[in-house]
């Protein structure tokens, strides 16, 4: 498990990659993309591509509806917003096809990926993935649109919220029982706090699904909690690392090293600030950020405690300082994850 490279064992195994918007966000990103799916498929793996939408998409298309309607129906939202995903696949493809390499693009529901009913916020009941198998089969890279699927019953095209292009890529990987599912975006992986707040946060070289789902579910927004409840329930290890760099990044599986403090995540909730931290000592670990808190006059309280998380509640102007003063406080001591 702990190798940060993929390795090539007999047969071509296949590996699904997922980029985000951030990472196609131009037509020079795309060729990036391209490349880099490239060079995956010479080291000997066939090769699935989930993609999101280019950049900003997203909420362009969702400011055009605004601009036409203040209610518009969530049928016809799906129908425009799966728009954004499709442009990307499309190009993509168009990339690949000038390096010589044979690829094919399709929708949700082309790739068989079946959901419920709900518009805007659908989850994955199943996948078929036939067309995805047989081109596969043929040699080909098969780029698949995420955030999107389709009801069987009514054959209603459906979206899955955000962070559906994760949850796209990891059921995917589940159903074609892949080596890995890389989560390629502009981090470098999952740290031990927002590295955008906290410049010295650690990158974490695994951790647990368990753990993931509770940094997940206190605001760390690196993969959305549906993905990594799909990632756990089929045993698919996940590679969360950069599109713009060769580093490793992290590893979200089953069998991470146990660690008394993993990582911090924040969230506002309420008007209030709340830091969770998550380890097997996080409960243990509060008495000492109350102290490190309170030596920077920020008042602080415990809401809840677990097995492997506490979270506490600061006032929401502080938020920021307060989440240094916990990672330098827990974390000072620490080399690497």
């Amino acid at each position: 498990m702990g190798d940060s490279t993929l390795q090539t064992v007999g047969v071509m195994s296949v590996v699904v990659q997922k980029y985000g918007g951030s990472s196609v966000a131009d037509p020079s990103r795309i060729q990036a993309v391209a490349d880099r799916v490239r060079d995956t498929r010479a080291s000997g793996h066939d090769l699935v591509v989930v993609v999101s939408a280019m950049g900003q998409t997203t909420d362009r298309l969702v400011s055009l509806a605004s601009e036409i309607t203040s209610n518009p129906t969530p049928r016809e939202m799906d129908m425009l917003l799966t728009a954004g995903e499709r442009i990307t696949m499309a190009l993509l493809a168009m990339a690949l096809h000038d390096r010589g390499i044979d690829a094919v693009s399709y929708t949700g529901s082309q790739a068989g990926i079946l959901t419920d009913s709900s518009h805007g916020g659908a989850r994955i009941t199943g996948i078929t993935a036939e067309r995805v198998r047989e081109s596969i089969s043929d040699g080909k890279v098969v780029i698949v649109a995420g955030f999107q699927g389709v009801d069987p019953d009514s054959r209603e095209i459906t979206t899955l919220g955000r962070g559906g292009s994760d949850t796209t890529a990891v059921a995917l990987a589940a159903s074609l029982d892949a080596e890995a599912c890389e989560i390629l975006t502009d981090v470098e992986g999952v740290f031990s706090a927002d590295p955008r707040v906290v410049p010295d946060a650690l990158r974490i070289k695994a951790v647990s699904y368990e753990d993931m789902l509770v940094l997940a579910g206190g605001g760390a927004s690196i993969l959305m909690p549906h993905s990594v409840e799909h990632a756990r329930a089929n045993g698919v290890r996940v590679h969360v690392r950069s599109s713009f760099s060769d580093e490793p990044g992290t590893w979200v599986v089953a069998d991470a090293p146990d660690r008394e403090v993993v990582g911090i995540a924040t969230d506002p909730e309420d008007g209030a600030g709340v830091i969770t931290i998550v380890g097997r000592g996080a409960a243990q670990a509060t008495k000492r950020v109350a102290g490190a808190l309170g030596d920077t006059g920020i008042t602080s309280s415990v809401l809840d405690t677990g097995d492997r998380f506490a979270r506490v509640e600061v006032p929401i102007d502080r938020i920021d300082e307060a989440v240094r003063s916990t990672h330098e406080e827990l974390f000072r001591s620490e080399t690497t994850p």
